[in-house]
């Protein structure tokens, strides 16, 4: 059998994702270098990621939105359908980051003229994710655990939060989501750009 049998096709959400990343690349006139250079993501991983060859992980959608100035929420919703006032729980964007064990729901997409979104994370055990940056620095965060154990990491400073307990703060460095316990977390994050 030839080679071209083996191959999937790329998920659609992944080529339109990759698409609208080359535009923004493109918008700005930065060569794959640059943009590696900006990001420190290698220039193969950023090509892959362009032609949806490769689902891009939580961690480098961070990095791409932070170059961007864009949160992720926003950049998801740039390759969806304009957002309807209602959103019903069916048709409320999912996104997963199967590398990390990480869930994101978009409960309340980012909408034009409203500087808040709603975003449901789930982590499976062991899950750690880190970003190097905020998309947006300043970025207001309210997390609020619904279920399980979070420890979340902001200025070096861990914070463990249980099922009802809730962090919030300003980000302008460095931060870190873990599952802190042997089951699922699942949290609400609420985000308002500054």
């Amino acid at each position: 059998m030839k080679q071209a049998e083996f191959e999937t096709a790329p998920d659609p959400v992944d080529a339109r994702l990759g698409a609208r990343l080359a535009e923004l690349r493109a918008e700005r006139g930065w060569s794959l270098g640059e943009l590696a250079e900006r990001t420190g993501v290698s220039k193969s991983t950023l090509s892959r990621a362009e032609r949806a060859e490769i689902s891009p992980t939580a961690s480098l959608l961070n990095r791409l939105c932070a170059v961007h100035g864009r949160t992720m929420s926003q950049l998801l919703s740039e390759v969806e359908t304009e957002p309807p006032l209602l959103v019903r729980a069916a048709e409320q964007p999912v996104w997963e980051d199967r590398t990390s064990g990480f869930v994101r729901r978009s409960v309340s997409p980012p909408h034009t003229g409203l500087r808040g979104e709603l975003v449901e994370g789930r982590l499976a055990p062991g899950a750690n994710i880190a970003y190097d940056r905020p998309p947006v620095p300043g970025l207001e965060q309210h997390i609020w655990v619904l279920e399980g154990a979070l420890a979340m990491t902001a200025q070096d400073v861990e914070h463990r939060l249980d099922k009802g307990d809730c962090l919030r703060l300003r980000v302008w460095g460095p931060t870190r989501f873990r599952c802190a316990g042997p089951e699922p977390v699942r949290y609400a994050l609420a985000v308002v750009l500054p």
